[in-house]
C-alpha cells in the first residue's frame, strides 16, 4: 500500500497519466518527481544527487484515543498519508510569503506563474515543470517584474525575505520546526503563520501548524460534524486541537496533516 499524497504545496501538477508531478531543488541537484499508484518515483536530472528528497508517512491508525472517534475514523479510512519535505528552504519561505492574503487556489496560480515566469525550467517525463527563482535572482528584478504576474502585494516581503536568506539559511537551514518559526518571524512582513507555514513545510513536522488556521477548522468539521468545535471566530479552536493528541507531538503532527490531507482530496 503506498498511501495517499499529501498534495498541499502549489508545485504538484495534475499529470496527464492521472497522477502528479513536481520539480524540486536539493543542494545541488534538480529532480523531477512523480506519483501514480506504485508509489512517488525520483529523477535526478541536472546537477549532483548528493541530497534526496525526504519522505514523510503519516499514518492515524496510531492516534491516541483522546481524538474524537468520529474524526479519527474518517482520517483512518483516508489512510497513511505521504508528504515531500520541501527540501529547499528559500521554496518554503516564498511558498509561504505567496499565500499571504489570497485564497488557495490563487497562490496555487500565482506560484505556478512566478515559477515559470523568473525561476528554473526542468525537464521530465511529465513535460516542462519549474522551481522557483533563487533568492539572488529575486532581489535583481524589477517591480514591473512583480506587478505582470500580479504579486506587486509580495514583492516587499520577498526582497526583504531573500535577503535575509541569504545572510541566514546556514543558521535557519539546521533549526527545528519551531526555532526555524520564531527565526522567520525576524523577517519584515513574515508574522507567525507564514512563518509556521514555511518551517512545517521545511521540516515535514506540522506540529508547530497554526492549528487555528481556517482550513483545520474547516476540514475537520466537515469530518466529524457532530463533534461541538468552537465557532470559526472562537480562538477556543487551537487549544481544543492540540490537546487532542495531548502532550505527543507526533500525534499532534498527524492529527493535523492528515486532516489537511483530508481537506485537499475532498476538493
Amino acid at each position: 500500500m503506498t498511501g495517499v499524497l499529501t498534495t498541499d504545496h502549489p508545485a504538484w501538477i495534475e499529470a496527464e497519466s492521472g497522477g502528479r508531478a513536481r520539480a524540486v531543488r536539493t543542494g545541488t541537484g534538480l529532480w523531477a518527481l512523480s506519483w501514480d499508484r506504485a508509489g512517488l518515483h525520483m529523477q535526478c536530472v541536472a546537477g549532483t544527487e548528493d541530497t534526496k528528497p525526504r519522505i514523510i508517512t503519516t499514518d492515524p491508525t496510531c492516534l491516541p484515543d483522546t481524538v474524537p472517534a468520529t474524526l479519527k475514523a474518517g482520517l483512518c479510512a483516508l489512510g497513511p498519508t505521504q508528504r515531500l519535505a520541501n527540501p529547499w528552504l528559500w521554496d518554503a519561505i516564498s511558498t509561504a510569503i505567496l499565500r499571504q492574503v489570497v485564497q488557495a487556489a490563487q497562490a496555487r496560480k500565482l506560484y505556478r506563474a512566478w515559477c515559470a515566469a523568473y525561476g528554473t525550467a526542468v525537464s521530465s517525463p511529465h513535460g516542462e515543470l519549474f522551481v522557483a527563482p533563487s533568492p539572488q535572482d529575486v532581489l535583481g528584478l524589477k517591480d514591473e517584474a512583480f506587478k505582470s504576474i500580479g504579486a506587486t502585494f509580495h514583492r516587499t516581503t520577498l526582497t526583504a525575505a531573500a535577503e535575509h536568506y541569504l545572510q541566514h539559511a546556514s543558521q535557519w537551514q539546521r533549526l527545528g520546526a519551531r526555532d526555524l518559526a520564531s527565526a522567520l518571524t525576524g523577517v519584515p512582513r513574515i508574522g507567525p503563520w507564514t512563518a509556521a507555514a514555511a518551517a512545517c513545510d521545511y521540516t515535514g513536522d506540522f506540529s508547530t501548524y497554526p492549528h487555528d488556521d481556517l482550513a483545520v477548522r474547516t476540514w475537520a468539521a466537515k469530518i466529524s460534524p457532530s463533534y461541538p468545535w468552537p465557532d470559526k471566530k472562537d480562538k477556543a479552536f487551537g487549544p481544543m486541537w492540540t490537546g487532542l493528541a495531548g502532550r505527543d507531538s507526533t500525534a499532534l503532527h498527524t492529527l493535523t496533516l492528515s486532516t489537511l490531507t483530508w481537506g485537499s482530496h475532498a476538493r
